[in-house]
């Protein structure tokens, strides 16, 4: 088995024909052998440039087949990718190059791209490190997280031994189905199914900004019958009215986010797709945690709200005291993963400390009852925002909502709900209040509930609850 990823491109194999097509984006489709021919071209302009290998190359560009042809270009060099998404603010990519460290920055340059040296002068990484992806940045600052080659592969193969589950060796083969990317190519989860589809030859149809209409479009257009969705993107063509059918699509993996059971019934009851959960983390290298079909099929709604179980090689365990989720992965083993930017989430005895807190049930489920970060300690007794938001969910006038812990003297925290009501809705403080103590513990439900505009959220939609209580 290939132990780089940059092989998915350039180890074509026997079967594999220049004329492939590898990308579908707004532009139209691209070839293996135009891919190909543009990732040496990169390739060698960084070689060009007298980059050593294991340098950090930070890539400022627009979603699109460039991208992919980017990534591969600087694997091919053997550099390190570092996505730079273009819409960050000057400072924001002022602090994420202090943090990094690139080399050389990739930039468009008309149909081209051309490399650029910056000031910094680092020691290169070794050269099974991948990319360097920052963190999500919900609970404090990003951090830059190491991705390696050997370790995304395994845990790629670990979920396609997961999803395939128990299929027949001499089932007649059939043609890969297209994946489609709705996510952004500058966050890891759109890297990473880019190169998934590669991973069991697949052509990748990328997405240029998720709309309702295009992503209907592109899934009756290419027959997708099975795709990832973020919960945002789900939220979002559950409340379209223009949206009636996505057919033939029959499952939905969520990633980037917890997708919560609300969510998921209602976007199965409108669509009849099921939703089949999962769990990852960028520091993780991707997805560790899901269902397959099988699952679905053994314990259809049952199980709603679990994230699925542990993949091929991957060992979850839960903390006694803090309840937090801590796990083993290929790529994290006893052995820790300093080198990977995680050595303050590593236990003493070689496990990962996810931040979430969860369980794991009879049958090998896990779920997940919040993080430890959101979680609300009032007067010692846990309340998990998510829990409380799914409750307020419920109410015909809000259209969306974030708990927060805010500071009391007497408590510690005490929770607030932030809410955006529907369009031309009043706030009736009372309802929601009501509707929360025929669902909730006493101790759960909000001692204020305050009207905001928006909620502000990441690029991948996670709530940025900082920012609601630092305001």
């Amino acid at each position: 088995m290939t132990k780089s990823l940059a092989d998915l491109l350039f180890a074509t194999g026997m079967d594999a024909s220049d004329d492939e097509v590898m990308i579908i984006d707004d532009t139209g489709s691209v070839t293996r052998a135009q891919l190909t021919a543009i990732a040496e071209d990169v390739a060698a302009a960084l070689v060009a440039a007298d980059l050593r290998a294991g340098s950090p190359i930070a890539v400022r560009l627009d979603d699109g087949w460039p991208v992919v042809a980017a990534l591969f270009g600087v694997w091919h060099a053997d550099c390190v990718y570092v996505p730079v998404n273009p819409r960050l603010t000057d400072d924001e990519t002022t602090r994420l190059y202090a943090d990094v460290e690139p080399v050389a920055t990739l930039e468009a340059d008309g149909a081209a791209v051309r490399v650029k040296r910056t000031e910094y002068e680092r020691a290169p990484h070794d050269r099974d490190v991948a990319l360097i992806q920052m963190t999500s940045g919900t609970t404090g600052r990003p951090k830059p997280v190491l991705l390696r080659h050997t370790g995304v592969l395994d845990l790629m193969d670990g979920v396609l031994r997961k999803i395939r589950g128990k299929a027949s060796a001499s089932a007649e083969p059939r043609p890969p189905m297209p994946n489609l990317i709705p996510v952004s190519l500058s966050l890891w989860a759109g890297l990473y199914n880019v190169l998934f589809a590669f991973r069991v030859g697949a052509p990748a149809v990328i997405m240029n900004g998720f709309t309702t209409t295009r992503f209907a479009d592109l899934v009756a257009r290419y027959l997708i019958k099975s795709t990832v969705l973020p919960p945002a993107a789900m939220t979002m063509l559950t409340d379209d009215p223009a949206i009636d059918d996505l057919a033939p699509l029959r499952f939905v993996r969520s990633i980037t986010a917890p997708l919560s059971p609300l969510q998921a019934r209602r976007f199965h009851d409108k669509f009849g797709v099921s939703v089949l959960n999962s769990y990852g983390q960028t520091e993780l290298g991707g997805e560790i945690i899901g269902w397959n079909a099988a699952d679905s099929r053994t314990f259809g709604q049952s199980k709603l709200g679990a994230v699925g179980r542990p993949h091929e090689d991957v060992r979850v365990r839960v903390d006694t005291e803090s309840g937090e989720l801590q796990v083993r992965t290929p790529a994290i083993g006893a052995g820790g993963a300093g080198d990977q930017g995680l050595s303050d989430r590593m236990t003493s005895d070689g496990w990962f400390r996810t931040g979430d807190i969860g369980r794991v049930d009879d049958d090998g489920f896990v779920w997940l009852d919040g993080r430890v970060s959101d979680m609300i300690n009032r007067g010692g007794l846990k309340v998990f925002p998510n829990e409380v938001e799914e409750v307020l969910l419920l109410a015909p006038s809000v259209a969306d909502v974030a708990v927060a812990g805010l500071p009391d003297e007497r408590l510690g925290e005490v929770p607030v709900a932030f809410i955006v009501p529907k369009t031309g809705a009043p706030l009736d403080t009372i309802a929601l209040d009501r509707l929360c103590r025929d669902h909730l513990a006493p101790y759960k439900v909000p001692v204020a509930y305050e009207p905001i505009a928006t909620l502000p959220r990441n690029e991948v939609g996670k709530v940025l609850r900082r920012e609601l209580t630092t305001e």
